[in-house]
């Protein structure tokens, strides 16, 4: 059930994209570009968020997939917003290797003979606006759905929950990142469940239920689950970010310790023995790979990489216990049981 995304979702965004470069076209040749490199940023992605929208859709008994695709269409474009602003914040110029559409419009601005400085601006300005625009449409698709105004209230109500506590995830995130001392993991916990699983995972469940007509119990069941499995794929994403492996996950793993990122990995390894052998390696700048594997070593052997492991299992174990059978029907909590497993054991 999740591991396909129905033509109608991308008809969908097809169809909005190619209405919105048309509508561009009054206002320029930039102005399109822009469009175009934003359809790219939404597109060759898993479709996660889609995908639990219409899990939870149809494991409630909704059929009606011209209802259904444009809530499925506003979840995706909330994470392509997501992303772009993401990836201004970090002030990174390409995703997974390949130009982003800052990364894009620097190049234009350069090749149509501005300064670097001024490519700069291009390129933060083109991010911003085309980030803006998508998180635009993710309320606009919502707020024209055919149903009845309760309805559309609280598949916006979900939409709002899930803008505004990403944003103060993504802030705590940022300030973690200055912090002079490791975080707690139960700060690593609420920054990950803040930032990532309350949109990309509880939200799109509920969504789903709520257009299906489910109960106000199975709701909430979608969204215990929905956190735990957010937790618990994030988990697992910053323990790639050090031991995987690049030409699988297309991520560094040397990044993540320059940046001295928090996570529950250095979590732990702040209150262990360790922590003196780990801690020179951390937001270093000019990090070696070797210094990076050494970094690794001392991680394993302090115990943080198990540590953050287990919690990551804990997670993922928990999420599935959240799925109870008198609520939630059997055929979504297959599906759902998988995913939680597939979150923990992924090498990407």
């Amino acid at each position: 059930m999740l591991d396909t995304v129905p033509a109608g979702v991308e008809t969908e965004l097809t169809r909005f994209f190619a209405a919105a470069r048309l509508r561009a076209t009054d206002y320029g040749e930039h102005y399109v570009a822009l469009w175009d490199s934003l359809e790219q940023a939404s597109s060759g992605g898993k479709r996660v968020r889609p995908a639990l929208v219409l899990a939870a859709y149809a494991g409630f008994g909704g059929r009606d997939q011209s209802l259904v695709a444009p809530v499925a269409v506003s979840f995706e474009l909330l994470h392509t917003a997501f992303v772009i602003h993401d990836d201004v914040i970090d002030r990174d110029l390409a995703r997974r290797g390949v130009a982003n559409i800052a990364g894009r419009f620097n190049d234009r601005a350069l090749t149509h003979g501005a300064a670097a400085d001024q490519a700069g601006v291009w390129a933060v300005a083109a991010a911003i606006l085309a980030g803006d625009l998508a998180l635009s449409e993710a309320h606009r698709a919502l707020a024209k759905l055919p149903v009845d105004v309760r309805t559309r209230l609280r598949l916006l109500d979900l939409l709002d929950r899930a803008v505004f506590v990403s944003a103060a995830g993504e802030l705590a995130d940022v300030t973690n990142s200055s912090a002079r001392h490791p975080l707690t993991v139960a700060e690593v916990i609420t920054t990950l469940e803040n930032k990532t699983a309350v949109y990309s995972f509880e939200a799109p469940l509920q969504a789903g239920a709520v257009l299906a007509g489910a109960s106000a119990e199975a709701i909430r069941l979608l969204g215990r689950y929905g956190r735990l499995v957010g937790v618990a794929f994030q988990l697992t994403d910053d323990l790639l970010g050090v031991f995987g492996d690049p030409v699988k996950t297309g991520k560094s793993v040397t990044a993540d310790l320059r940046e001295g990122k928090q996570t529950a990995l250095i979590a732990h390894a702040g209150g262990t023995e360790s922590w003196s052998l780990i801690a020179p390696y951390l937001g270093k700048i000019d990090l070696s790979d070797e210094e990076a594997e050494r970094a690794r070593e001392h991680l394993r052997a302090c115990g943080a990489k198990a540590a953050a492991e287990g919690l990551a299992y804990d997670h993922s174990r928990l999420a599935i216990e959240a799925l109870d059978p008198a609520v939630i029907p059997a055929e979504l909590r297959a599906s759902l049981t998988e995913l939680a497993g597939a979150a923990v054991n992924r090498a990407r």
